[in-house]
């Protein structure tokens, strides 16, 4: 699943999972310039494959450009983009495109988990109240390279969270990607 957005001219891939019949989930930026408009409409090509986008700048935009058309391509490079996010108690487990290095991946000092509470109100935005990090106490990275799971002791339902990775790809690139998302239920256990 991905989320175009018109306010800032960003693409997002959508990690998600349905938990008691809810979806609860998160958003990562892809790793590519932001557009000079927001961006919108996005249809993949029968013929190429590849996915275009409208934009345009009419109000509530930080992307104050007229108008694009816009394609975004595959590179035929590692993405290393997190397509699937599931959670259960003490437990998140993190699905990614490509192969991870797993001395990186499985050190806890590359990964910062944070939740924070936000002031519903008739304004638009809030700060961040209540901020705590979660710390991750085990990482283990799958056989396969592409699936880490974080041992946290403190997760718990939330409305506003973080994780930060810090590591790298199997053949040593850099690889920082954020996920902001929302915890509704945790399950006992991943299946």
């Amino acid at each position: 699943l991905l989320n175009l957005s018109y306010g800032y001219g960003k693409a997002y891939v959508v990690p998600h999972e349905i938990v008691n019949g809810q979806v609860q989930g998160g958003v990562c930026e892809l790793p590519f310039k932001q557009f000079p408009t927001g961006i919108m409409r996005g249809r993949f090509h029968p013929g190429d494959g590849q996915l275009y986008g409208g934009g345009m700048f009419a109000w509530s935009s930080t992307q104050r450009q007229p108008g694009g058309f816009y394609r975004i391509r595959a590179t035929g490079k590692p993405a290393h983009m997190p397509v699937a996010l599931t959670t259960a108690r003490q437990t998140v487990q993190i699905t990614f495109t490509d192969p991870l290095d797993r001395k990186s991946a499985e050190d806890v000092n590359t990964w910062t988990v944070e939740a924070w509470d936000l002031k519903r109100s008739k304004s638009y935005g809030s700060r961040h109240h209540n901020q705590r990090k979660w710390p991750v106490k085990n990482a283990t990275l799958s056989n396969h390279g592409k699936t880490i799971t974080l041992t946290i002791p403190d997760l718990a339902p939330t409305w506003s969270m973080s994780i930060t990775a810090n590591i790298h790809g199997e053949n040593g690139e850099p690889v920082r990607r954020e996920i902001h998302n929302t915890i509704h239920h945790l399950e006992d256990r991943l299946d």
